[in-house]
């Protein structure tokens, strides 16, 4: 059974103001799919009240970087309160959505991603002493790469949604 880490721990973006929703939504699949990791989309799920949608998107992309070693992410996506409003914007009316917005992110280094050396007892105890003593320095690599593209996607995210407001939000 491979062992998860983590190593980013529950890093919280709130915004509240106009957004895309739809661009929003590329510009976090665009940024994994540019650095190459494999996407998966956990939840998607939508509920219209009568105060607005109510979004929660959960992605969990992985990206496999040795044989022993794999990063894996979990983006939990709430958009509360969604309502399509028009915005006048140099003599142009633009069709985009209000509300508030919740990103909470999870990063993990996923080792033994195979499974192969969970087997016997012999072979998992073998697998920490190399952990612990050879491959502390892949270990170390994979974790700062995974605390890099989450820093560099959240600085993304929130250079996004701030200039959004900045444009549209007068």
């Amino acid at each position: 059974m491979p062992e998860r880490y983590l190593v980013v721990d529950r890093l919280k973006l709130s915004y509240e103001g106009l957004f895309n929703a739809d661009e929003l939504y590329q510009l976090i699949a665009q940024f994994f799919y540019e650095k190459g990791w494999d996407w998966y989309e956990k939840m998607n799920q939508t509920i219209v009240t009568s105060a607005g949608k109510q979004v929660r998107i959960i992605f969990e992309p992985w990206k496999n970087i040795t044989d022993y070693y794999k990063l894996a992410v979990s983006i939990r996506l709430n958009m509360i309160d969604v309502k399509e409003v028009s915005v006048e914007h140099e003599g142009k009316t633009i069709r985009t959505n209000q509300g508030t917005i919740r990103i909470i992110f999870d990063g993990f280094v996923v080792s033994d991603r195979k499974g192969k050396w969970s087997g016997k007892p012999i072979y998992w105890f073998m697998s920490i002493l190399f952990e612990k003593y050879f491959f502390r320095n892949h270990y170390g690599k994979a974790e700062t790469w995974m605390k890099k593209d989450i820093e560099n996607l959240h600085q993304k995210i929130k250079t996004y949604l701030n200039s959004f407001k900045y444009s549209y939000g007068r």
